[in-house]
């Protein structure tokens, strides 16, 4: 047995969280819920923003689970500095969304996804293993309530014609379809129905609009498709 009671043959990689909260019975509660599960592993815990930089660098941890607001350096510019050092780890934001108006600032910042600080164990679990292996978390739903919450903060920001971004030239007539749906929040499932294809194409479709448009998931390509007015 190791040191967390696991068989010797155990082969399951394990996933590292860093734990970013100011709150340290936050942080003391999101560290049980990782330690009782056998894939994931908090490898460290950090107060505020300049520190969740400093460990992440230093912890090279999957995952760090980060707040929003903190005293100092918030979570926004943690993300960004983070992301920017092109290091492997991927930030997965928590927030209480309907007092949070920064959420999208931290997806533009680089994060992989939010969750809201309220959801259910499995749902942050879920989340936490979808950003480690290179997935978005935010469920369509909770991404139409979001673009819903922010559009009049998002529009301004667009700083661009669609027709004049090079990027959208490279997609066909079916992939600029494509990511208009993504934009709306569709699922690969109502996107299928939508255009009578398979969920497998789908997923083809969206995995060479990601490519083509540079973004990393398909919370990156919504804001790209808002920010061009393209929904």
């Amino acid at each position: 047995m190791d040191g967390r009671g696991r068989p010797r043959s155990w082969r399951c990689p394990l996933i590292t969280v860093l734990v970013v909260d100011d709150q340290e019975l936050q942080r003391y509660g999101f560290r049980m819920l990782l330690e009782s599960l056998p894939e994931t592993e908090a490898v460290g815990e950090a107060a505020h923003g300049a520190a969740a930089v400093r460990m992440a660098a230093e912890l090279r941890p999957d995952v760090v689970l980060m707040d929003i607001r903190m005293p100092g350096m918030d979570g926004i510019e943690a993300t960004r500095r983070i992301v920017a050092s092109g290091g492997r780890s991927r930030v997965l934001v928590l927030t209480t969304f309907d007092l949070d108006e920064y959420a999208h600032s931290a997806l533009r910042a680089g994060a992989s996804g939010f969750l809201l600080k309220d959801a259910r164990p499995a749902e942050l679990l879920a989340g936490i293993r979808a950003v480690a292996q290179g997935d978005a978390v935010i469920a369509p739903a909770l991404t139409r309530r979001l673009l819903q919450e922010f559009t009049d903060q998002l529009r301004p920001r667009r700083t661009t014609d669609s027709a004049e971004d090079p990027r959208l030239s490279q997609l066909t007539d079916r992939e600029r379809e494509i990511l208009i749906a993504v934009g709306k929040g569709w699922t690969n499932g109502e996107i299928a129905a939508r255009f009578v294809l398979s969920e497998s194409t789908v997923k083809t479709h969206v995995g060479r609009v990601l490519a083509k448009i540079g973004a990393r998931d398909r919370i990156q390509a919504v804001i790209f498709a808002y920010d061009l007015g393209l929904v």
